[in-house]
């Protein structure tokens, strides 16, 4: 008994944001730079967002749109959650002058789970 394959036509867009690109599909979950709300303060877990500068799109392995610079269409998503990433330790030294510092840094980050792209 022979077995079928049979490819699955996802959308995949490249999206802008935070000064990073980031290559997304539907139902994926991704952790970008933090978001805020309009009103100044932080998004909140379940706060629907949207990306605008959609770079590019694919709808089938083929045929790939390309905005200049940016495509008209929009992705949509939900916020997860807002966090602090894992210490990120910094250290400054110079030789022969006994110079040493150390610094930590905790990104902070939003964890968005894309619902749609359309």
């Amino acid at each position: 008994m022979k077995k079928l394959k049979t490819k699955i036509m996802t959308t995949i867009a490249v999206i802008k944001t935070g000064g990073k690109q980031y290559k997304v599909k539907k139902g994926q979950s991704i952790k970008i730079e933090k978001l805020s709300a309009k009103d100044g303060l932080p998004a909140q877990s379940g706060d629907k967002v949207k990306f605008d500068t959609l770079l590019t799109a694919s709808s089938d392995g083929k045929e790939v749109n390309i905005g200049k610079p940016s495509l008209g269409e929009k992705v949509e998503g939900k916020v997860v959650e807002q966090g602090r990433d894992k210490k990120v330790m910094v250290v400054k030294y110079k030789n022969k002058t006994r110079y040493k510092r150390n610094l930590g840094h905790r990104q902070p980050f939003t964890q968005v789970e894309i619902t749609g792209i359309s």
